[in-house]
């Protein structure tokens, strides 16, 4: 098959036919399938994709119905089940989405290497895979579909490159003019429109051009042309008429690091001989003067020259790739407009953006010459402008100083000019050598000679050096809370990615435009004394440039040593300065001083109506009107594309699907927390994913690769955590480390077991602990199902409290109040399972499965059989309940393996008990703890019920035998589950007539005891041996145990026995074709089932109403073959004996209407696994319907044998318990065949099979439309080929022949 979802959703077959998808929803599910395809999709992100947030009631369901209908369309084998989920079975390059994105990316390759033509071949086929807009079906994925038209964009800009350079300007020309009118924005576009203009000739329109590009980029954005736009500019004016400028790649853009000959003084300066760096300042690109109007290359307002090649570009105009034009920050001002930057270890307030910000070159500076220092201004705090009153026409700056027209303002919010900066970016002060030894001059500004760009938001927000994935979502809350509150707390863990979601946040308010004064940071990390507000006051002053810089580990001495001679309280001089101005203010790391930062944030809101504050922390200031925004970590898919992004920069090549496994191993172990993915990617330079996943076990002393330029706690995973852990006090700390003995979580009372000691930590103070560690973000609190709140750790702060714990001599005192506080959940529950608060208890039980299977874990290491063997009966009946066989199969065979074999030889037999193994917590007394060793083993038998090759194996057959002698009748103990089970030995040793005694000696025994519970189990159980043996029952005992036993389940409230009698009354109306009643009687089956959560039963449930909806006609054949196949999906993974029923019920109603090569797969399937589990029964079962098959499809002396083999099996012991009638079937199979062969002998032989079959059908036994249909069949072959008389008499024969004679006709 092929997809596409480059438009509408498709589907083609191999030979290029359509197939029909039908609706929208299976159209969506599809695409959302076909986005990875290949790999799995969890039924939850499917079901977000489908409905797009807003899910059916039963969302489930209709997914597996949606799934239904798709494999129907495209093929069974196309979408397969995986563990939770679904994948499509297709390759990458079967969907039109990856082989474009292979295309493009093999086209631009070659168009790199210079070799348009390939280029332009492979790009023609990329781009002809598009239909329409990408995802059109998917809801909910506007923001990925954007991203793809921005990748076809590139792929057309890449392919109307390589027609430029095969000299197809001309040509593709109509085609830019288009793209560039619809991405005016799009700079390597307009360069390449500049290109083919010059190309063809028409330099002139290209100069045009470029200055209509200009002025388009000042106006919108207050920006002007990148480096390389301003390169090919400077380009056009020097070419010669008629030929192209230079240029190499798609983008039309010149060689990197030249300088355009013609452009120093009178030319003297040749064309990429000027070494970087070597420029000295107030010159332009080429060491000449300004350039003119277009953007020459001297000097401009607010100092500094342009980079690398260009012109001289104004402040701001060569920026970082961010969003917006490519190459640029949008909204990056000139002159007064550029936004104050600081580089780590800057050296004063307020530089220009020109100048280092974390280690990055922003190019040189000229500033203008030094002020005189004014005193402050009388009403604003800030210091005055040069003369009294401003210039007309000027617009005061945010420091309270006019601006004057055409020149920049003074940088930050306080006086003084910015700083020098030397040629490699680092600031100098005025008039001192460069690290080059020169002396850059002090040139005053020159006023532009055309018209002043607008100005982007003031601040001093630093470009981000890499890309920042998966937050959309947060950054739209967080700008609604910032539209609706003035204080906004970005809460998390350490290396949750507080800090840049914070500043893309700022950065977003400040595009939108609602700050006059500016977004400004105040990183608080190196600050060190956490008690004291002014030191974060200070530290905030010196962002908005009015003190010394804080950096490193610079002590408050130093902070408040800068402010010497202002006797002024740094918060009240802070609320002055800030009273009258409209900002955002952005404090960064609050949790280590989260006192002193809430009494700034305090002051700030009451003082500065003006003024918000979004603060990142691990704890909440707990300042009056804030609001909290958690910062979580980043979901799977987000979390992938971190790590294919840092993996990438890591290691060129890497690719998150050459070992996806592994990748979402690493992404979910390491909690979807960034820094600790980029730790992780940086070790992908030595590690495979798999190799780097399998020694997650070690994080700590693994992930310790993160960049040198950011703070120490923040290089490796142990310092971030580190952090965390030294602001705690020590109880904080003791809690913390205790609950790393949780697996999955606990609520507070779970927690006050375990953490509280008495001593150190008395229990009544854990809730008000736990509390806390929530508010530092170190435990994380959410509510379970129940509305109830649970607390976990993430894996890293569960592991390093692990360690913690260690440390501490703690663990095994800490370990065992865990074993003993689930233990006890466990046995107090579990005879509350049989009555009213049955679901509340089994969800309980559910959600702390992880602390239950933890507890026994530990129980197990310690050789600790009692409290194993506790445990172990404990959960059995809840195991039992939901269907957790792989739970009951491991602990028993770990339980069972602690003692002696309580039923080894010789056998000693059980003591009548009264007294349940776990009505007391342990230690048992002797007798107690031996019947617990023989209930352990009962638990065991019933989960290997399926292995028949061990059941039937002679030592096994020998236990089963000694366990019916241990278990001698009247014991009160075999009365209640698990004891109830003895009486399955007795099954499965084939003692057929023992069975029925011991079933009727237990329901009169009950009667007697008055034992309620145990009484209805048992009538359930007959009912249900009874529906098998109508010859037994009188057709009535059956519907009357049925009866019974519901009337008292219901009384119970136990919802599990409501639904297992109304399962066992559907059945014995449906066996009487009462089809009405056995609907009515499934359906509050099915609903009790999913009132309990007991989901393994549903899809047989579901199986059987479509096999009864089917028989009484109120559904058609199409409609009940999508019921089953509904509910084989949903059987699938869940649970394999439902999956047997539902496959061969669908096998049966397929070759009953002509489908007999998919009832085949189905039966051959089934017969293979059949066989590997050795049941007679099954086998013979299977061999009749292969038989059927084969007379249906023509081949019935093929079909005989079959039927002899089937019939050898007639005698099996299970087979007569569980379906008496089969070797009827079987005759009736025997007798289609014959009747199909030719001759009389063979008629005759048929018409025999036929009267015996019939004669030999249990009494009021059904015949469903399938067997009516075999039936008409043969009837009407053995009359035309005997004659009505010769039929009745050879059919009046048969109904005389007893079971063996008519065995031999066949």
């Amino acid at each position: 098959m092929r997809y596409g979802i480059l438009g509408t959703t498709q589907a083609h077959s191999d030979d290029g036919a359509p197939v029909a998808l039908g609706g929208a929803r299976l159209r969506a599910l599809l695409a959302a399938l076909a986005l990875s395809p290949g790999r799995g999709h969890t039924a939850g992100a499917l079901i977000d994709a489908v409905w797009d947030g807003e899910p059916p009631a039963d969302a489930t369901g209709a997914l597996q119905a949606l799934v239904g209908r798709l494999r129907r369309a495209v093929g069974a084998g196309a979408v397969a089940s995986v563990p939770g989920g679904y994948r499509l079975c297709a390759e990458p390059d079967d969907v039109d989405l990856h082989r474009f994105d292979r295309l493009a990316d093999e086209g631009e390759r070659a168009l790199a290497d210079g070799d348009p033509a390939k280029a332009a071949a492979l790009l023609d086929d990329a781009l002809a895979l598009w239909r329409g807009p990408a995802l059109a079906d998917l809801p909910g994925h506007g923001t990925y579909a954007a991203r793809l038209a921005a990748r076809r964009l590139a792929a057309r800009r890449a392919r109307l490159a390589a027609s430029v350079a095969l000299g197809e300007a001309a040509a593709a020309l109509p085609e830019l003019a288009q793209l560039c009118a619809e991405h005016p924005l799009d700079e390597p576009l307009q360069a390449l429109r500049l290109r083919a203009l010059s190309a063809t000739g028409r330099p002139a329109e290209a100069l045009a051009a470029y200055e209509e590009i200009r002025r388009d980029l000042a106006t919108r954005l207050g920006t002007d042309p990148g480096p390389a736009l301003r390169a090919l500019h400077a380009e056009l004016l020097t070419a010669p008429a008629g030929t192209a400028p230079a240029g190499t790649g798609p983008a039309g853009t010149g060689p990197a690091g030249t300088v355009p000959a013609g452009t120093g003084p009178a030319g003297t300066v040749p064309a990429g001989t000027v070494p970087a760096g070597t420029v000295p300042a107030g010159t332009g690109s080429g060491g000449g003067p300004a350039a003119g109007p277009a953007g020459g290359g001297g000097p401009r307002p607010g100092g500094g020259a342009s980079r690398s090649g260009g012109p001289a570009a104004y402040p701001g105009a060569e920026t970082p790739h961010g969003p917006g034009v490519q190459g640029r920050s949008p909204g990056r001002g000139a002159g007064g407009g550029a936004p104050a930057h600081r580089p780590e270890g800057g050296r004063g307030p307020g530089l220009a953006p020109e100048e280092t910000v974390k280690g990055r070159d922003w190019g040189t500076s000229t500033p203008g010459p030094t002020p005189t220092p004014t005193p402050p201004h009388p009403q604003s705090g800030g210091p005055a402008a040069p003369g009294s009153e401003p210039a007309p026409g000027s617009e005061p700056a945010p420091g309270g100083e006019p601006a004057p027209r055409g020149e920049a303002a003074p940088h930050g919010l306080g006086a003084g000019p910015p700083a020098q900066a030397a040629h490699d970016g680092r600031a100098v002060p005025d008039g001192q050598p460069t690290p080059g030894g020169q002396i850059p001059p002090a040139t005053p500004p020159l006023p532009r000679t055309h018209t002043r760009t607008p100005t982007r938001p003031r601040g001093n927000l630093r470009a981000r050096a890499t890309s920042f994935v998966g937050r959309d979502d947060d950054l739209r809350l967080i700008a609604d809370d910032l539209a609706r509150h003035r204080l906004v707390t970005l809460l998390g863990p350490g290396g949750a990615g507080k800090t840049r979601l914070s500043q893309e946040a700022a950065e977003a308010a400040a595009r939108e435009g609602g700050w006059p004064d500016g977004v400004w940071l105040a990183e608080l990390a190196p600050v060190e004394d956490g008690d004291d507000p002014a030191t974060v006051a200070e530290a905030v002053l010196t962002a908005l440039g009015r003190e010394t810089v804080v950096r490193g580990s610079t002590a408050a001495e130093g902070l408040r040593a800068a402010a010497e001679g202002t006797p002024a309280d740094p918060l009240a001089r802070l609320a002055e300065l800030c009273a009258p101005r409209r900002m955002l203010l952005v404090l960064d790391n609050c949790e280590h001083l989260v006192d002193a930062a809430a009494r700034v944030a305090e002051t700030l809101l009451a003082h500065c109506p003006g003024v918000t504050v979004l603060a990142t922390s691990r704890e909440p200031l707990a300042v009056p009107g804030e609001s909290l925004r958690p910062v979580e970590p980043l979901p799977a898919p987000f979390a992938l594309r971190l790590l294919a992004d840092r993996g990438a920069a890591a290691r060129p090549g890497f690719r998150i699907e050459d070992d996806p496994v592994a990748c979402e191993e690493i992404c979910r172990r390491l909690d979807g927390l960034p820094l600790a993915i980029e730790l992780a990617a940086a070790r992908l330079r030595m590690l495979t994913p798999r190799g780097l996943a399998d020694r997650l076990d070690d994080r700590f002393r693994l992930l310790t690769s993160g960049s040198r330029t950011v703070l120490p706690r923040q290089q490796t995973l142990r310092a971030v955590v580190d952090w965390s852990w030294d602001l705690l006090d020590a109880p904080e700390r003791a809690v913390l480390r205790r609950l790393s003995a949780f697996a999955g979580g606990c609520d507070l009372a779970a927690a006050e077991a375990v953490c509280g000691d008495g001593d150190e930590v008395p229990p009544p103070d854990v809730p008000v602990l736990v509390g806390s560690l929530v508010d530092k973000s170190l435990v994380v609190a959410a509510p379970a199902d129940d509305g109830e709140m649970r607390y976990r750790l993430l894996e890293t702060v569960g592991e390093y409290a692990g360690e913690r714990l260690d440390e501490a001599g703690e663990r095994a005192a800490v370990e065992r109040r865990h074993l003993v506080h689930y233990r006890e959940l466990a046995r107090t529950s579990e005879p509350l399972l049989r009555g009213p608060r049955q679901r509340a208890l089994l969800d309980v039980l559910e959600r702390e499965h992880d602390n239950l299977r933890t507890a026994l874990r530990r129980a197990v290491a310690a050789r600790d059989e009692q409290e194993t063997l506790c445990l172990l009966l404990s959960l059995s009946w809840f195991w039992q309940l939901r269907d957790h066989r792989a739970d009951a199969l491991a602990w028993t065979e770990a339980a069972v393996a602690m003692g002696p074999d309580p039923f080894a030889e010789p056998v000693e037999p059980a003591p009548p008990l009264t007294e349940r193994c776990i009505d007391a917590p342990p230690p048992m007394r002797p007798e107690l703890l031996t019947e617990a060793r023989r209930q352990a083993r009962l638990v065991w038998l019933v989960h290997h019920d399926h292995d028949m090759r061990l059941i039937n194996s002679p030592d096994m057959q020998r236990r089963l035998r000694n366990i019916v002698v241990a278990y001698r009748p009247g014991r009160p103990q075999n009365l209640r589950y698990p004891g109830v089970m003895w009486f399955y030995a007795r099954l499965l040793t084939a003692d057929f007539d023992g069975v029925w005694e011991s079933v009727d000696e237990l329901i009169d025994r009950c009667r007697a005891a008055g034992l309620e519970w145990e009484l209805a189990f048992h009538l359930q159980q007959r009912a249900k041996l009874l529906n098998d043996r109508l010859d037994r029952s009188g057709q009535n005992q059956g519907l009357r145990d049925a009866d019974e036993a519901l009337e008292i389940f219901r009384r119970l409230g136990d919802a599990w026995g409501v639904a297992e009698a109304l399962t066992g009354r559907a059945e014995s109306h449906e066996r009487h074709g009462a089809f009405a009643e056995a609907e009515r009687d499934y359906r509050e089956a099915m609903d009790n089932a999913r009132e309990l959560g007991a989901n393994a039963q549903i899809p047989v449930l579901r199986s059987r109403l479509a096999d009864v909806l089917i028989e009484s006609g109120r559904v058609d054949w199409a409609t009940g073959e999508r019921m089953l196949r509904e509910a084989l999906e949903q059987a699938e993974g869940m649970s394999p004996d439902a999956s047997f029923f539902i496959r061969l019920s669908l096998g049966v109603r397929l070759a009953h209407h002509g489908r007999t090569a998919e009832a085949r797969e189905f039966f051959e399937q089934l017969t293979e696994e059949f066989r590997s589990r050795t049941i007679s029964f099954f086998m013979s079962l299977m061999d009749g319907m292969s038989a059927w098959l084969h007379v249906l499809e023509g081949e019935p002396a093929a079909a005989l044998p079959l039927v002899r083999r089937a019939l050898r099996m007639k005698d099996d012991p299970f087979g007569l318990l569980v379906a008496p009638h089969l070797p009827v079937a079987h005759l009736m199979y025997g007798a289609l065949a014959h009747s199909e062969l030719p001759g009389e002998e063979h008629a005759v032989a048929g018409a025999r099979l036929y009267g015996a079959a019939v004669a030999l059908r249990p009494p009021g036994l059904y015949a469903n439309t399938v067997e009516q249909g075999i039936s008409e069949r043969t009837v009407a072959n053995l009359r035309a080929a005997l004659g009505d008389e010769g039929y009745e008499r050879a059919y009046a024969e048969g109904g005389r022949l007893p079971l063996g004679e008519a065995v031999a006709l066949v």
